[in-house]
């Protein structure tokens, strides 16, 4: 018997217009909040005595929590809606700044900053707004409304890194993580966006498995699955390092006060242009091969930045070069899961893989501030970012895209 998947839509143009903004608000306020937690490392350091290592532990756990998480998310986003899942995350969220931002200790630090921000932003990023725009947009244009959301989402770490910095100087670290804890609740609302449209028969690329354990086994028997899943590992690693580092790498090699904030600033002006553009490039040509020369150009950059004599000019153009491909990877990703296994369950795959991404980011921020305490130097971090990059390209170019065969084996069955 045929099987007819219902999806929910925005129906029209304008409609997925507005569900865009809405998701690029979203994605604003969680992203952008959490590429300002690097500037904290020194205000809990030198006002609360708490180690530069037990900080980074703390930003390392809610990367880890985040991808626990995520898969939870993501499933509860697909059966019952978005809008109440980002409400409860960013209610979350808020609360664990405020906790970090009130009683500033090492066990604090760890429940507000690390399990709490990690459950919000499970909750108000990736694996619960991408999907709601991948469900919404038409095979064709998805990719690129992937692309856009994601691009958009970079407006909060252009303007809350500096925003954060700002209100740090001027009223302390208290007043900033208050400040953004009132970010992401005042942008919860637009969660509602995402749930609007009407059920619709989808399209035969959209067909999936009825049960959510049969596509999640046989997603996790599909090599081209796999490979996705192991080569995510290594962006979560680049990315947490160089966001939670960067900055104080910076005053190690005596650069300008600020310029770790200005860096990151550039990172997400960038990474608006290359997170639209990589959904671009992977609407004409196969994303897996997007995302393999993405990793090779983002491992080269940062063995040059690594190797190169530093000046302000040098930081501009690496900031530069990773904003390009900073988060490029995640509507490519998110676009190649739907194009394979359809968008009934793309809030549970993407947000398995993503587990990855995240285990990779908890071991790139916490072992950046385990090396830094046991040698005073990040050289070995910065190596293995490098070569994470490299082998990340040589497991996405042989994955294997075709679209449906996840379906396949159920229809037999039946």
């Amino acid at each position: 018997m045929a099987m007819i998947t219902h999806v929910r839509v925005v129906r029209g143009r304008g409609g997925v217009t507005l569900a865009v903004a809405a998701a690029a608000l979203v994605l604003s306020g969680a992203m952008g909040i959490r590429q300002t937690f690097g500037l904290f490392l020194g205000p809990f350091s030198v006002e609360h005595g708490i180690p530069v290592a037990t900080t980074a532990l703390a930003i390392a756990l809610h990367n880890l929590v985040w991808g626990l998480a995520q898969p939870v998310a993501g499933a509860t986003a697909d059966r019952y809606g978005v809008a109440p899942v980002i409400a409860f995350g960013a209610l979350v969220f808020a609360g664990g700044l405020a906790l970090a931002a009130l009683l500033p200790s090492g066990p604090m630090l760890l429940v507000g900053m690390g399990l709490m921000v990690g459950i919000g932003i499970s909750c108000t990023s990736f694996g619960v707004v991408l999907p709601a725009i991948g469900r919404m947009a038409s095979p064709e244009s998805r990719s690129s409304a992937l692309g856009l959301a994601s691009a958009g989402g970079s407006l909060g770490q252009v303007l809350l890194v500096p925003f954060a910095e700002s209100i740090t100087a001027l009223a302390g670290m208290t007043a900033a993580l208050l400040a953004l804890a009132g970010i992401i609740l005042a942008v919860a609302p637009l969660g509602y966006r995402l749930d609007r449209g009407g059920p619709v028969s989808a399209g035969a690329d959209e067909s999936t498995p009825g049960s959510l354990r049969d596509v999640v086994a046989l997603a996790g028997r599909t090599p081209g699955y796999q490979l996705l899943t192991l080569g995510f590992f290594s962006c979560g690693f680049q990315l947490a390092f160089i966001a939670t580092h960067l900055p104080g790498y910076l005053t190690l090699c005596h650069m300008p006060m600020g310029l770790g904030a200005t860096a990151l600033a550039l990172i997400g002006l960038f990474n608006m242009i290359g997170s639209w553009g990589c959904g671009w490039l992977g609407g004409r040509f196969r994303q897996q091969h997007v995302l393999g020369w993405l990793y090779v150009v983002r491992a080269v950059a940062i063995g040059a930045f690594a190797l190169a004599p530093k000046s302000e000019m040098v930081v501009i153009l690496f900031a530069a070069v990773m904003g390009l491909t900073w988060l490029g990877t995640v509507p490519l990703t998110s676009g190649l899961v739907a194009k394979v296994f359809g968008v009934r369950h793309l809030g549970t795959l993407f947000g398995i893989v993503f587990l990855s991404h995240q285990i990779g980011s908890f071991l790139g921020a916490w072992l950046g501030g385990v090396v830094l305490d046991a040698t005073g130097s990040y050289g070995p971090v910065w190596a293995a970012t490098a070569i994470a990059g490299l082998i990340a390209a040589l497991l996405h170019f042989p994955i294997d895209d075709r679209p449906g065969r996840i379906a396949q084996p159920v229809a037999a069955r039946a």
